[in-house]
């Protein structure tokens, strides 16, 4: 059997429900026949993948690697996978450096199939590791089918937290959450970023990131979203914002009163 989410409210009041039933939904999916026969097959095979070709070709495979960074809506682009993984990421003109989608990147990465040392797929804890991920993206993913902005808001929480401990710059972090479709969702609903917004040159989206950030937090630091309260807050201003936009137009002083309102 395949899970099925139990999410029966919305917006913020539903996100606190998934909170208080997370882990007893999260196993209820790790142990789904659908979820453990796709880990159990990835596990055997995977150490004897040792091209990007032996990935490709198999679909069971890669179904399981693409979904452990997200891009299971991918699998068919066959061409454009085996692209990046035959470039891989050690050279910065390789195609996985130039998307814009780091997903990409992290998966060429952790696959690795130019490497020195060999192909990822044979060094220890890698069938372990990406399983692990599948796990996370997979339960995301059924949270998202279901209800959308809570999906967005469960990607943010635990991405933007490993993001957010990165020791890379602060610029770096913000450009990473413009190249994240899911993180960046969540903080222009947040901000109340009109669509337009994404057309603006780079380097002024995160100057605006910056300043809306500062307004709504004190400071206008990626980092400081290593903090469980501060993803929270702005995961609570997303949802709310997102709930209000689908009644239409809220009146003058709704938005603050509700989020006052907790």
């Amino acid at each position: 059997m395949s899970f099925q989410p139990v999410l029966p409210l919305t917006g913020y009041a539903g996100w606190r429900f998934l909170g208080r039933t997370m882990e007893r939904q999260r196993d209820s999916h790790d142990q789904s026949q659908q979820v453990q026969r796709e880990v159990a097959y990835f596990a055997e095979k995977i150490g004897t993948v040792r091209t990007p070709e032996d990935l490709v070709s198999d679909y069971r495979l890669l179904k399981v690697a693409l979904g452990a960074f997200g891009l299971g809506e991918a699998i068919n682009g066959k061409a454009l996978i085996r692209k990046v993984l035959n470039e891989g990421a050690a050279d910065k003109g390789a195609l996985a450096n130039r998307l814009s989608d780091k997903r990409w990147l992290a998966l060429a990465k952790a696959f690795d199939f130019g490497g020195a040392s060999g192909a990822g797929t044979g060094t220890a804890g890698f069938a372990d590791r990406i399983a692990g991920q599948y796990r996370t993206q997979s339960f995301e993913a059924a949270i998202g089918e279901v209800d959308a902005n809570l999906g967005l808001a469960l990607t943010l929480d635990h991405e933007m937290a490993t993001l957010a401990s990165d020791d890379m710059s602060e610029e770096a972090k913000w450009f990473s959450v413009l190249g994240s479709t899911s993180l960046r969702a969540v903080f222009d609903g947040a901000f109340g970023l009109p669509r337009e917004f994404a057309a603006l040159d780079l380097d002024r989206q995160v100057e605006i990131y910056q300043d809306r950030t500062a307004r709504m937090f004190g400071s206008g630091s990626a980092s400081q979203f290593a903090a469980e309260d501060k993803r929270e807050t702005l995961i609570k201003t997303f949802l709310i914002r997102a709930d209000l936009g689908s009644m239409g137009p809220a009146p003058p002083g709704r938005i603050a009163l509700t989020l006052l309102g907790g």
